[in-house]
């Protein structure tokens, strides 16, 4: 049979459908990106919260350090694969020179008692030469005046975004700008979250608060602005001074090791005192042109795009003063390739694209077609990614494994725990009726099951308050908590819970008996527990106090009346949390320190464990340099801890990620968060996985394309069967 013309033009604009789909494009039909990205040194990565801070005063959240970190450079940073976690010096040239010094000023020697010390002095020089990002703030007319610090209305009204800006400037990195930014710190209008720890050893930041508080209410009645610009060139705080172009003093009261490690921290990063002159316009602010939004710094990144409803990017910092990937790290990196790119230039990618991800199924689906180098794994996936063996070792599917797909984990330098309020009248105070029963509930709380149910497997149960990686832990057996576990055939072992029943009798509680009213026993547990997949959470706790005869009752509410009823001291018992913010036992220690107690000092010590003797060693402790007096002085601190079970140490969870193996020089550093740098991808490895796993399916296609002929097939015989009827 004969096909008429117009039947095989119908079939001709089929086939050049299905010629045109399944063309040999770079990209499956399926990417996400444009045709060659995926050819290129670009890394690909999501996240799902939408950064708020941007600016160094102020941030102070994993979800931002991503990009921040990225782009400031403070004076120190973490070794990126030695481990105990090591400082070394970013822009400084070389480590700190620290001296003590007596009340007079004099110098004294470096074995001097910390508490003959009154003041610490750092002096820091940074390397010359180094530069900052492109970018409007620095751009400056044949005068070399500034352009645009003082923009007119008709050049404001070209002005939406900082792409807008014409030029763009540069300059070399000095000391001011680090003392700049230490003011800021100071300034309450920035509201930085480390001002009152800083307000208690900077000499005279407090002081500066106070003065650039009353000076900035002086200006807002003068100008009418809500933000009027002051300059902090023109404060003094009396611990900072400028030596040379290139160096720095820092001094602080007594002795306070721990300002090394918040020198490695984007607080401490500098300023140029140029962005805030600039930032301050009030029609730059009107358009969100603010430095929370458009950060300057002189690392390796600097922020090309930041469309938090969408995606940011980074991008290579054109004027990187550059570095290089370290010659040496632990004995075992080179056997895992993590030495393969010593010596080389850094950064090792050009870009990296962040994509906004608010579901974890489609994100999860996007990494395990390739179209993201690397993935965390959520409680939806992770029985397809990971698998434990009857041993309880963790490994991948065969699935993952035949993907090329590879597991990096480690046990995060964090605690889960869950607290008593030692100002309770039944669970709290030093009684030993008290101190039996927390012990009790210590035995009967299995850690070891709530890792496994609710936290798939990825936790480590807490023998104290200080975790793996962290100066003053004890790892194995030798570091086990006596009160909670016993060692039997050489391992940790918890507890028979015929042991707690026991306590709980010792106690005064026998069977979980108030022995006043002849009732079981009935405590409270305040939670943050307004979800449904809280439910089972909640009634394994009560299943784990129901093992001693005791009933407890979960009063459950939202985390801001919870943080309400933590500060009052009204809840009985509660869990909560802590990451750490440098890696040094103090970090963990000051949690039960009695002047941070929650209700009458405001702090951190949530369960408002108040105890001499502790807080005696902890003050001896904090200042030390880490050796083995420090190390013994932890010990008897911890030892009291057990004994007195202000908590249920809880678990210290272990973060589980993957990556492709067309990813390079992964390794977990839980206190560096500038490792972007160190980043390698073999992108044409990449482009080949993504079309093997991404095959072009034609048959729902080429299935339409039928029935939409099929469809078209009786409207075109009619229209013929018209056009014949015409022409005759």
């Amino acid at each position: 049979m004969q096909r008429s013309a117009w039947q095989w033009g119908w079939i001709g604009i089929a086939l050049s459908l299905l010629l045109s789909l399944s063309g040999c494009g770079e990209n499956p039909w399926n990417s996400p990106y444009r045709s060659g990205d995926a050819a290129a040194p670009v890394l690909y990565s999501s996240f799902s919260e939408r950064p708020k801070h941007l600016d160094p005063a102020r941030s102070y959240s994993s979800n931002e350090y991503v990009f921040i970190a990225q782009i400031y450079e403070p004076p120190l940073q973490y070794h990126f694969l030695k481990r105990p976690y090591q400082l070394i010096a970013l822009t400084a040239d070389g480590m700190p020179q620290v001296s003590y010094l007596d009340a007079a000023g004099r110098e004294l020697s470096p074995d001097t008692p910390a508490e003959q010390i009154a003041f610490s002095l750092y002096t820091v020089r940074i390397q010359p030469g180094i530069r900052y990002q492109p970018h409007p703030l620095f751009a400056t007319d044949e005068s070399g005046a500034y352009r645009y610090h003082q923009l007119s209305e008709a050049q404001l009204e070209q002005i939406h975004t900082l792409d807008d800006f014409a030029e763009r400037g540069s300059r070399e990195l000095t000391a001011a700008d680090y003392i700049y930014q230490i003011k800021r710190l100071a300034f309450s209008r920035f509201h930085s979250p480390i001002a009152g720890t800083m307000g208690e050893y900077i000499v005279g930041f407090n002081a500066l608060t106070k003065r650039l508080r009353e000076e900035e209410q002086r200006l807002k009645q003068e100008t009418g602005q809500d933000r009027p610009y002051l300059d902090l060139r023109e404060f003094e705080m009396a611990g900072l001074k400028q030596l040379d172009r290139y160096t720095y003093t820092i001094r602080i009261k007594g002795k306070y090791p721990q300002l090394l490690y918040w020198m490695a921290m984007p607080f401490f990063a500098p300023m140029p005192w140029e962005a805030d002159r600039f930032y301050a316009q009030p029609g730059l602010w009107q358009r969100n042109i603010k430095l929370d939004w458009y950060p300057v710094g002189t690392g390796p990144f600097m922020l090309a795009e930041n469309n938090p409803n969408l995606r940011m990017v980074l991008a290579r910092n054109p004027n990187f003063h550059g570095e290089r990937y370290p010659n040496e790290g632990e004995p075992e990196d080179r056997a895992a390739g993590l030495l393969e790119d010593a010596g080389r230039s850094l950064p090792l990618v050009e870009r990296a694209v962040y994509s906004l991800e608010k579901e974890t199924i489609p994100y999860w689906n996007k990494f395990l077609q390739g179209y993201y180098d690397t993935s965390g794994i959520s409680s939806d996936s992770f029985d397809q990614a990971v698998q434990f063996s009857d041993q309880g070792d963790v490994g991948l599917t065969d699935a993952m494994r035949e993907k090329g797909i590879q597991l990096t984990t480690a046990v995060q330098s964090s605690t889960y725990y869950f607290g008593f309020n030692m100002r309770d009248s039944v669970v709290g105070g030093d009684s030993e009726r008290a101190r039996l029963l927390r012990r009790a509930i210590a035995i009967a709380a299995d850690y070891e099951e709530f890792i496994s149910i609710f936290a798939n497997g990825r936790g480590v149960p807490a023998q104290g308050p200080i975790p793996q990686g962290i100066y003053g832990h004890r790892p194995g057996v030798a570091g086990h908590n006596p009160y909670v576990y016993e060692v039997r055939d050489g391992k940790i072992r918890r507890r028979p819970i015929e042991q707690a029943k026991a306590l709980m009798a010792q106690a005064g509680y026998p069977g979980g008996r108030d022995p006043q009213t002849g009732k079981p026993l009935v405590l409270n547990y305040d939670a943050v527990a307004t979800g449904p997949d809280d439910k089972a959470r909640m009634n394994w706790w009560r299943k784990q106090f129901a093992k001693l005869g005791i009933q407890l009752v979960v009063r459950s509410s939202d985390y801001n009346r919870f943080q309400e009823k933590m500060r009052k001291g009204t809840a009985q018992m509660f869990s909560w949390g802590w990451n750490a913010d440098y890696p040094d036992p103090e970090n963990f220690l000051f949690l039960l320190y009695g002047p941070n107690a929650k209700v009458k000092g405001e702090g951190e010590n949530a369960a408002n464990y108040e105890n001499p003797e502790f807080d005696r060693l902890f003050n001896k402790m904090k200042n030390m340099d880490n050796g083995p007096e420090r190390l013994a002085i932890i010990d008897l601190m911890v030892e009291l801890l057990r004994r007195e079970g202000p908590w249920l140490w809880g678990y210290h969870p272990k973060a589980f990620s993957l990556h492709h193996a067309w990813y390079h020089n992964v390794k977990p550093n839980l206190m560096a968060n500038n490792t972007l740098k160190y980043k390698r991808l073999e992108p044409a490895r990449r482009v080949e996985s993504q079309r093997a796993w991404n095959p072009p399916v034609l048959w729902p296609v080429i299935t339409g394309l039928l029935i939409l002929l099929i469809s078209l097939m009786p409207a075109v015989v009619v229209f013929r069967r018209r056009e014949r009827s015409a022409a005759r």
